[in-house]
């Protein structure tokens, strides 16, 4: 029977408490049954993601390399296989199975190796940005639209601007306010990964890079040069200009894509702000408290301020 690794049982341990705990009861059996189901035998050593167990595999049917992918149920994992079912394979792995009501597929297997491991800054935007390009198909029926957040979005904003201590001026929050307002209700129907960084776009065979994770949904590809850029700051870090630095990984990754440059600030600026907010209310992934904590919120106050401007 395949293990779970502590290190995700105890990650999903603290984060979902209770239901945590029953699903990681039961999540043994569950693949077993799916491995049967989709006549695949182990290859490896399970590995895991924030929310998901991957397991290597191979299948019977041609003996292809594979991975089985469970996720804790979560809202934030239903469309992953809308996505993967209408990209086809076109810059992102291959979906060959899926069942819904376990959150649970089985995948094209992609290298270990994330984009986050090449050192060239400009070849990470420009990679992200022609996966972008590629990504941005027409959606499906179904997906839900980015434009159903917008007044979420600037409700949150306008809420934290009020609620927390910080030191955003007025006109970078008013900004990232007329954003959400403006070309959150104004979106094209096209697929948005919504989550495009680094580390979510892996090496394969079959083509160069293939994305994985996606959120999954129907709206503006300009939406993830905001996530892309925000997933860059730690690669600030040493720069000379946080702004310049910024600037020129955006101007990289909207060529590639073949964005509208000022479409992509703006979703840029919006995703800066909300993400200097949400540090103050959660800390951010490298960081929960300390002084690395106060480092990275300067630093993402810095980049919403920059990029306030074009």
């Amino acid at each position: 029977m395949i293990g779970t690794p502590d290190a995700f049982a105890r990650t999903t341990l603290a984060r979902e408490g209770d239901r945590g705990r029953a699903w990681l009861a039961e999540l043994p059996v569950l693949v077993e049954d799916l491995l049967e189901r989709w006549a695949c035998v182990p290859d490896g050593e399970a590995l895991h993601g924030g929310v998901g167990l991957i397991v290597p595999v191979r299948r019977h049917t041609g003996d292809d390399p594979a991975v089985l992918k469970v996720s804790f149920p979560h809202p934030g994992n239903v469309h992953e296989p809308d996505a993967f079912a209408a990209w086809h394979g076109h810059g992102a792995v291959m979906l060959y199975e899926r069942d819904d009501e376990h959150f649970a597929m089985l995948l094209e297997r992609a290298h270990p190796t994330t984009l986050a491991q090449v050192a060239d800054g400009d070849e990470v935007a420009a990679v992200a940005g022609r996966l972008n390009r590629r990504l941005a198909v027409p959606a499906p029926p179904g997906l839900p639209h980015l434009r159903q957040r917008a007044a979420a979005w600037e409700s949150r904003l306008r809420a934290d601007a009020q609620e927390l201590a910080h030191t955003l001026a007025p006109r970078v929050v008013d900004a990232a306010v007329a954003t959400a307002r403006e070309l959150g209700h104004d979106q094209p129907d096209l697929v948005v990964h919504g989550d495009l960084h680094a580390r979510n776009v892996l090496r394969a065979e079959r083509e160069p890079w293939l994305a994985v994770d996606p959120k999954g949904f129907a709206g503006d590809p300009a939406y993830d040069a905001g996530t892309f850029l925000k997933s860059r700051v730690p690669t600030f870090l040493d720069a000379d200009d946080l702004g310049k630095a910024a600037h020129r990984t955006l101007d990289a990754f909207v060529e590639a894509a073949g964005l509208d440059r000022e479409r992509a600030r703006r979703w840029a600026q919006l995703h800066a702000v909300q993400a200097a907010f949400s540090g103050r209310r959660h800390g951010f992934r490298r960081a929960r408290t300390g002084p690395e904590l106060a480092r990275l919120t300067a630093m993402v106050d810095h980049l919403a301020e920059a990029l306030t401007h074009s």
